[in-house]
């Protein structure tokens, strides 16, 4: 599910991936992991958090789930807001730009999800390119080799949700551990961080492709516990 496009920022929060670090007498690793709607009603009860910001507010320096949660692990695109690129498709492609990006994103997860179930390994560069041209091709659009450079390079320099600097600050000075742990390669990864200054705002940078695999496998779930125990 296109998360940046279904709902806005409750959608976008509601359907990610988190890793949280728990105090356990049960797990030796001392780690828990949880999808995003378990974490979300552990933190908030009844409440339906919407926001990051909501996120941070519930795990204040004073919540009684602060003895408990030591980390917290974020998907990409929960962090990166990916409407740059979408705005550069429908500016290569008018009129055509968001029937474009729909297809493309619908296409690049289905692709993780099918290589996760072949064990056909390849990067989520090569799926996102796989999937552009797959994209283009159905919609009857002309993808030259430069306007296929200026897509694929968008996800190099994709900037951070409005609300999201604000909530990671709160959260960082409650003190937790945070990190990111996404399907984009080190290298998109690393872009993206530089483009909304986030050098030091995270302990831990994990790529999936470390584990050549791609969430939901537990491999690449594990990669978050292993890296923040």
């Amino acid at each position: 599910m296109d998360r940046s496009c279904q709902g806005g920022l409750r959608s976008r929060f509601l359907d990610g991936d988190c890793i949280a670090n728990h105090e356990s007498k049960v797990d030796n690793n001392d780690a828990m992991t949880l999808n995003r709607r378990e974490f979300v009603s552990l933190a908030s009860g009844s409440i339906v958090a919407g926001t990051l910001a909501s996120l941070a507010s519930v795990l204040s320096a004073n919540s009684p789930l602060r003895s408990q949660i030591k980390a917290i692990a974020f998907d990409g695109f929960v962090i990166f807001d990916p409407k740059t690129v979408f705005a550069l498709a429908e500016e290569l492609f008018p009129e055509k730009g968001s029937a474009l990006s729909n297809q493309w994103r619908t296409r690049q997860f289905e692709y993780t999800w099918l290589r996760v179930a072949s064990q056909h390994y390849a990067d989520f560069w090569q799926v996102t390119r796989d999937a552009l041209v797959f994209a283009t091709k159905k919609l009857n659009l002309e993808l030259t080799a430069v306007k296929r450079e200026k897509l694929m390079n968008a996800y190099l320099t994709l900037k951070a949700w409005p609300d999201v600097v604000p909530a990671l600050s709160t959260l960082k000075k409650s003190g937790y551990r945070l990190a990111l742990l996404s399907n984009l390669t080190p290298e998109m990864l690393d872009g993206c961080i530089r483009s909304a200054e986030f050098e030091e705002m995270f302990e831990q940078v994990l790529s999936t492709d470390q584990a050549k695999t791609y969430k939901p496998d537990p491999r690449a779930y594990q990669l978050g516990t292993d890296g923040l125990s």
